[in-house]
């Protein structure tokens, strides 16, 4: 797969034509998700086009009411396809653990990181086993981010695909309000802390 001229063609089309373009490559894609904002849109524009992709959401355990709510009101709003993965240690335990959350300069940050985000994720990977996997990652978001595009593969070669790659808030606001959906602000990230840090979560 030349990625970079497929790239360089789906840069002129619409996040749906996106979309269509990648279910047409992909046999087992998938969707993530962890209901931050804007979140909404692409798991609407994805299920639009297929009503039971997976949506994997692996919850840290972490979220703030708010966005367990959102959560809630979106799955059931696009009767999403939910596939649920947790830490497997519990909160209290890593609260004895560690006495809270560590900071990022804690020495424990990195075991907290892997416990609640970076292990459900690959066990999540391995349960399904995609070759396409939709994101919502949007250039300018991190460094790490604006080094992408809207096609991408990682070391595993699992295709990533972010159909939104190029949109602006506004544009992501229009489409929440036009398809009337809610959208989510007070979405909490125990790993990244400052947002403009990485998420940590790449294959290979």
């Amino acid at each position: 797969m030349d990625i970079r001229s497929i790239n360089s063609k789906l840069r002129t089309a619409s996040p749906e034509e996106v979309v269509a373009w990648a279910l047409a490559q992909a046999k087992n894609p998938v969707v993530t998700t962890n209901f931050r904002p804007y979140e909404a849109a692409i798991l609407h524009l994805v299920s639009e086009q297929l009503s039971d992709i997976p949506v994997i959401w692996c919850d840290t355990g972490y979220n703030t009411p708010n966005t367990y709510n959102h959560a809630r009101k979106t799955i059931d709003q696009l009767k999403l396809n939910v596939k649920l993965f947790v830490p497997q240690q519990t909160a209290a335990y890593r609260d004895s653990l560690f006495q809270g959350i560590p900071g990022i300069d804690d020495p424990n940050h990195k075991l907290f990181t892997e416990q609640v985000k970076l292990e459900p994720f690959r066990r999540a990977m391995s349960t399904y086993k995609p070759d396409l996997w939709f994101t919502n990652l949007r250039k300018g978001q991190t460094a790490f981010r604006d080094t992408l595009d809207i096609v991408s593969s990682d070391a595993s070669g699992v295709i990533k695909v972010s159909p939104f790659f190029y949109a602006t808030d506004e544009e992501l606001d229009n489409y929440l309000l036009s398809n009337e959906l809610e959208n989510e602000f007070k979405y909490f990230d125990p790993t990244k802390v400052l947002e403009n840090r990485e998420c940590g979560l790449h294959l290979g």
